[in-house]
């Protein structure tokens, strides 16, 4: 029988540990640190924003404000931050879960991260491209693509993330000209996949 969060919260309360993060490689931070008290849970989850389409900033933005669309996604990118690469792929319709799609965009997306990822991947010099999908913060459907940089054994792995956050920005020209290669990738791939007229 699963546990109710107020069960969860009455089991672990007491009982959080810190785990190894002084061995891991990939842990971003150094000196003493332990786990935060652990909240009791609240009524109810945070309202997400745009939720159940209304007042939602992706379906009112037009398709300039994209790097690249087609006729069922869009993929943007946020300010630079750490890492070389972070594009977003969205919906272009309102869905709130992948659990929500319709068959036939479902399959399309199976297509689509992978194109997206071949794109960053393709960039010189990144190792590892990772596909992460958080949907606490807006509810339109959104997956990130976070590009890892080639040989830095510290960032491999979940915490990546936060690198991203800990790293100085990139260049603003530098990440102008990596956005540039991931759209005209797509762009070629399209071109590619188009079927002859001659």
């Amino acid at each position: 029988m699963p546990e109710t969060p107020e069960q969860l919260y009455e089991r672990a309360a007491a009982a959080l540990r810190m785990p190894p993060v002084h061995e891991w490689d990939t842990f971003p931070f150094d000196g003493d640190m332990r786990p935060r008290q652990l909240r009791p849970p609240a009524d109810a989850d945070p309202p997400r924003s745009g939720a159940q389409g209304v007042e939602c900033d992706s379906c009112s933005k037009a398709d300039v404000d994209y790097l690249w669309t087609n006729e069922r996604w869009r993929l943007f990118a946020p300010q630079p931050n750490g890492l070389p690469v972070v594009v977003l792929l969205e919906a272009r319709e309102h869905y709130a879960e992948p659990g929500d799609l319709p068959d036939e965009l479902a399959s399309d997306l199976g297509v689509m991260v992978a194109r997206v990822e071949r794109a960053v991947r393709s960039l010189p010099g990144i190792g590892r491209v990772h596909v992460c999908r958080w949907g606490d913060g807006s509810e339109h459907l959104h997956w990130w693509f976070m590009a890892r940089p080639a040989r830095f054994s510290q960032l491999i792995g979940s915490f990546a993330a936060v690198w991203d956050d800990v790293l100085p920005p990139t260049p603003d020209v530098v990440w102008r000209s990596n956005l540039d290669h991931v759209v005209q990738r797509l762009r070629d791939e399209k071109d590619r996949r188009a079927p002859s007229t001659t």
